[in-house]
């Protein structure tokens, strides 16, 4: 079953990096999960400062802002896609991720399947 890891920064570094894991991090859990054969699809997100948000009004309008508003406390930082046999292994490998440090969290869900 496939399973979305979303990747939540409790906090960033100067940076810009997740709070508590360095890039050696980072790179030992891509290929673990690269390795493992789980792996389906995952992306890091560019920094923060180039997100815009879109909001449509009821009446088709759109409105266009940069970036997220000041009050968000935590920083989508990416995701990965992994394909495991059920939701506990989903979420020890969520366990592993060094966004799941610092403050950070990874939210796990399944993904859809329509087919």
């Amino acid at each position: 079953m496939k399973y979305l890891l979303l990747i939540n920064a409790g906090a960033t570094t100067a940076e810009g990096g997740a709070e508590g894991c360095t890039p050696a991090d980072w790179m030992e859990y891509d290929k673990a999960v690269r390795d493992a054969g789980i792996l389906v699809s995952g992306e890091s997100l560019a920094d923060l400062v180039t997100a815009t948000v879109v909001t449509v009004a009821p009446d088709g309008r759109r409105t266009v802002t940069d970036g997220p508003y000041a009050e968000t406390r935590e920083v989508l930082g990416g995701f990965y896609v992994i394909d495991v046999p059920d939701l506990d292994v989903a979420l020890d490998w969520a366990a592993r991720c060094p966004g799941a440090r610092g403050g950070g969290n990874i939210v796990v869900r399944p993904v859809a399947d329509f087919g």
